[in-house]
């Protein structure tokens, strides 16, 4: 048979698979057996067809929903971390990218803006702040701010809002993802001017092993929460081969996913504002340890790890399908 025969005979099986998914365990079953087949059939025919690589992708996501169904059934909480999350950051790869790639843009533009003109730090930052901090340097403890109040309420706190903050990055998507994109702006400005304004004071390095404490987690996870705007957004704009009304489902509910998802490190970057970040005389050793291992986390929690469930994912189903 020609492939463009194979592909009109089957073409809107395939598309019903896609834009109509289920949850039930002998329908899934019963889907992945039939793509399997129509793809073991495009392997002999048409091995670097477009359309063999196309049921390739189609028997993955099949295979994981139902590889997701199993999970739910015996520790749901668990397997969200472990599984489903990282497999949408891979998904999501782009998405990624493009919110990381915004937000230093953003950065560099609040640094620069702030390096030449001298009242953009009092501007982004408020009055108060710059005249606390520049008293606080004057009495030789520039980031005394962080050694105020409770360490408890502190932390309850710096968690709810950033929690807030994440959440609003992520909704703000549904506008066309331009909400998102204004976020990510609004953050992006101000750290690089909140930054650039330690460095003009020749405090940059010291404000690295301070701040970085907890800013690694913290501003990694608003650059995910924009990830997460710009992944609800673009299922709008962009539906591809769905449904305009499915495609904005599917993106609200795996962006809502990967927004949810990081709430823990929220939690834990709070913890680190409120109970050691306040410690400025901790050892250069230590603070070190803390940022270092929090970059690394994140970039293997986010690429690394994400690629090697892929790659397994793919392999298994590579073999159900020559089975």
């Amino acid at each position: 048979m020609r492939e463009p025969l194979f592909v009109k005979q089957n073409s809107q099986k395939w598309a019903s698979f896609e834009q109509e998914p289920t949850n039930d365990p002998d329908e899934l079953a019963d889907r992945f057996i039939q793509i399997t087949d129509d793809l073991a059939y495009a392997k002999t025919f048409y091995p670097k067809s477009k359309t063999t690589a196309y049921l390739n992708g189609l028997a993955a996501g099949l295979h994981q929903s139902i590889y997701k169904n199993k999970s739910e059934k015996s520790n749901r909480f668990l397997t969200f971390w472990k599984y489903e999350l990282p497999l949408l950051f891979k998904t999501y790869q782009k998405q990624l990218l493009y919110a990381f790639l915004f937000f230093m843009v953003f950065c560099l533009i609040g640094a620069l803006s702030a390096k030449y003109d001298e009242n953009f730090v009092r501007l982004i930052l408020g009055d108060q702040y710059v005249d606390m901090t520049n008293a606080n340097i004057m009495k030789g403890d520039p980031f005394g701010v962080y050694k105020n109040g409770s360490e408890t309420l502190m932390f309850l706190g710096i968690a709810a809002n950033n929690i807030y903050v994440s959440l609003v990055t992520f909704v703000s998507g549904i506008i066309f993802t331009v909400g998102t994109v204004y976020y990510l702006f609004r953050n992006g400005i101000m750290l690089g001017s909140f930054q650039y304004y330690f460095f003009s004071k020749g405090l940059g390095v010291k404000s690295i092993l301070v701040i970085w404490i907890h800013g690694t987690l913290e501003i990694s996870a608003i650059i995910i929460a924009g990830a997460a705007g710009i992944i609800l957004g673009n299922s709008l704009l962009f539906p591809k081969t769905y449904k305009r009304m499915v495609s904005l489902k599917r993106g609200a509910k795996d962006g809502m996913k990967v927004a949810i998802g990081i709430i823990p490190i929220l939690i834990v970057a709070a913890f680190f504002e409120g109970f050691v970040t306040r410690h400025t005389e901790i050892p250069m050793w230590l603070s070190i340890t803390i940022l270092a291992s929090s970059l690394l986390f994140i970039i293997w929690y986010v690429i690394i790890y994400p690629n090697k469930i892929y790659k397994a994912t793919q392999t298994y189903t590579h073999h159900a399908t020559q089975s």
